[in-house]
């Protein structure tokens, strides 16, 4: 799969830096052991930050301001890292999925980035574009229905929409069935030594709870 960002993107973020990460998977209900480490990173916020403070974590801080600059409103249409935080110095408990979903989720909360995993055998076509979304275009986000995604930065595939900040698309989510997958990192902070650290973490999380595989990543800009 390759991975392009349009000139959309650049024009708005030109330091921005992604990675791409890809595993074979074994996906099951729940783990035990993973999410003993979402709530110890849930101790860890609570502990340090509150639901002001983490706007200025850099890659939460540097999407809310792509937002702002695509036209979009990050305090409506939240980034999910923010929001997955959020929830937790709340003292919400987060939504368990399933462990591919959860591991995901642990990923972005753990670096701030704004992560999407897809089912890679979804995908129509070879190369994803990142762009900005438009008006009217249609787009069903994973448990939110229809999704206005104007303004929103967006991954194509050669059928449309599948990945946004805020949420997913459901055509291509990860499912029980999953077994080949990839994870976008997005580092509109443009630091690439942090976008690296976040995918090598995730190749950890897919090797120790998903009995990850052929697991790699490359960095695009």
């Amino acid at each position: 799969m390759k991975v392009l960002v349009s000139e959309e993107i650049e024009s708005v973020c030109p330091g921005f830096v992604g990675a791409a990460v890809s595993a074979e998977v074994v996906n099951t209900k729940y783990n035990e052991d993973l999410w003993k480490e979402i709530e110890e990173w849930g101790a860890k916020y609570r502990a340090g930050y509150t639901t002001e403070t983490i706007k200025h974590i850099s890659g939460i801080e540097a999407t809310r301001c792509v937002y702002r600059a695509c036209g979009k409103d990050p305090s409506r249409y939240r980034p999910a890292s923010e929001a997955l935080i959020r929830r937790m110095l709340q003292g919400k408990a987060l939504y368990q999925i399933d462990t591919l979903v959860d591991l995901v989720n642990l990923a972005s909360i753990a670096y701030g980035y704004s992560i999407g995993g897809f089912d890679a055998d979804k995908f129509v076509g070879d190369t994803l574009t990142l762009g900005v979304g438009r008006e009217g275009e249609p787009y069903e986000g994973i448990g939110r229905g229809m999704l206005n995604i104007a303004g929103l930065p967006v991954y194509r595939d050669a059928e449309g929409g599948v990945g946004t900040p805020t949420s997913d698309n459901e055509r291509t989510k990860m499912e029980m069935s999953t077994k080949n997958v990839l994870v976008l990192i997005n580092g509109y902070d443009g630091n690439e030594d942090n976008v690296r650290a976040n995918a090598e973490f995730l190749v950890r999380l897919f090797e120790k709870y998903a009995q990850g595989k052929n697991c790699s990543y490359f960095v695009y800009r």
